[in-house]
């Protein structure tokens, strides 16, 4: 337990540091935007130059993609949309516990907004015990915790992929047949029942069906009038505007340190799942609060570099304390962009130079910040999504809309996440289940170690 009569006497220092360094901060503040307006003249120049000697950069800088001077208002969203969350928790393995296995928890979360439509809002637990599931990570030097981490990253992104497809298979076969246009459907249809019936012929087979069938005695379906009625059979796209998001950066940076093997057990069924999501036409978005990211800040240092040349290889590879041109550390991109913009506004559109993207093939991620009117969050988006004017700026309009929504922060994300967790009274339900198998199954002392069940009380 803390001792709060010595934490006291640190206070007054730590109150002391952060005064003087909010001091420093507003100085940089000052200058940086001093800084990003002189660049607007010459920013064509410091792209060209980023692009020549990208190579010997030893800093990330982003590339703008539009105007520095850019702060685009951000339409409000229709009436009717949907969002698509999901968000992951999981139980660790423990040797100490009865049997050394791990749990995955994954929050799904479909909230149809003007449609009339019940929402989704459950979790999807997966148990993970086999051998080649808890020991496959060890042949590369990865220990099972961390490998447990990156399986919760890829199960977020498939089952957000096929939420996304079976709305959109949904939603667009029902708008083709001319028997249900505005035929208010039953709400306790199931929905693989009333997919077999109007579209299974051209239905896309997906990652893990088994995932769904939850879902489907959940979903509430209604189809929406057909406002075209000469509408094509072909080519249909969403009919209500959809968005699917996650929580966090798409950029997985700890992809980098990994062997070419194992990431690439991770990285190809994310791609895969959102080459889906490009299929359905759902924008994928990464929703970053409290972003600690300097990437754009980063593209200014081209400017303050005292060189002709910035070959930051030859000239400051080696040098003992900060470059000549980190004359902004340690300023974050959104305290920047928290001044240059107004509620409702992005920034200009960036595209991210994380060489872990060369892995990504044609995802590359682009971002921008969004002023929310809470704080400055940082948006990210694949490059598909980034390409359509139209799809980026519906997108942006829903995130807008859930954060309003959520007082703050997305709704659909915070309550993915409160579907996913898994707290302290679900761990034990989870064991006590479990022992009561390995009972029924005829396996004898079953129990934790002794190390275990002492932590878990005192006798002090």
């Amino acid at each position: 337990m803390l001792d709060f009569n010595q934490l006291a006497r640190q206070m007054q220092g730590i109150s002391q540091h952060l005064a003087n360094e909010s001091t420093a901060l507003k100085q940089k503040l000052d200058y940086a935007e001093i800084l990003i307006a002189q660049a607007q003249t010459i920013q064509a120049d410091l792209v060209d130059r980023q692009d020549h000697w990208r190579d010997r950069l030893i800093f990330t800088a982003a590339i703008p993609v539009e105007g520095l001077e850019t702060r685009a208002a951000i339409p409000p969203a229709p009436q009717a949309h949907t969002v698509i969350a999901t968000d992951g928790s999981q139980i660790a393995p423990s040797h100490h516990e009865i049997a050394y296995c791990y749990l995955i928890n994954t929050g799904r979360i479909v909230l149809h907004y003007g449609q009339g439509k019940q929402p989704l809002l459950d979790s999807l637990p997966e148990v993970f015990y086999r051998p080649e599931d808890l020991f496959v990570s060890r042949q590369w030097g990865i220990r099972t915790e961390e490998w447990m981490s990156y399986r919760r990253t890829i199960t977020e992104i498939e089952v957000l992929a096929e939420l996304a497809q079976y709305a959109h298979h949904h939603q667009s076969r029902l708008h083709q047949n001319p028997l249900l246009r505005g035929v208010h459907l039953p709400s306790d249809l199931p929905l693989l029942d009333l997919m077999a019936k109007t579209i299974e012929p051209e239905l896309e087979p997906i990652a893990n069906p088994k995932r769904l069938n939850k879902s489907s005695q959940q979903l509430s379906l209604i189809a929406e009038p057909d406002p075209s009625p000469t509408r094509p059979k072909t080519g249909i796209s969403i009919a209500v505007p959809t968005i699917a998001m996650v929580d966090g950066s798409l950029i997985y940076w700890f992809l980098e340190q990994l062997p070419s093997e194992a990431r690439d057990q991770i990285l190809q069924p994310i791609l895969a799942a959102w080459r889906s999501l490009q299929r359905a036409r759902v924008p994928m978005v990464g929703y970053i609060s409290a972003s600690r990211s300097g990437e754009s800040l980063n593209f200014l240092r081209l400017q303050t570099c005292p060189y002709t040349a910035p070959d930051c290889m030859s000239h400051c590879n080696n040098l003992p304390d900060k470059a000549p041109c980190q004359v902004l550390e340690p300023l974050r991109d959104s305290a920047l962009w928290g001044r240059l913009l107004k509620p409702g506004e992005r920034s200009p559109l960036w595209k991210s130079s994380a060489k872990i993207q060369s892995f990504y093939e044609e995802q590359c991620i682009y971002f921008c910040y969004v002023h929310v009117g809470s704080e400055v969050a940082r948006v990210e988006v694949p490059e598909w999504v980034a390409a359509d004017n139209a799809l980026l700026s519906s997108a942006l309009s829903l995130v807008l809309a859930q954060v309003t929504k959520g007082y703050g922060y997305p709704v659909a994300l915070a309550e993915a996440h409160n579907q996913a967790v898994v707290r302290g009274g679900d761990r034990s339900r989870f064991f006590a289940l479990l022992e009561q198998q390995m009972i029924r199954a005829g396996i004898r002392n079953v129990g934790t170690s002794y190390k275990e069940a002492r932590k878990r009380g005192s006798i002090a």
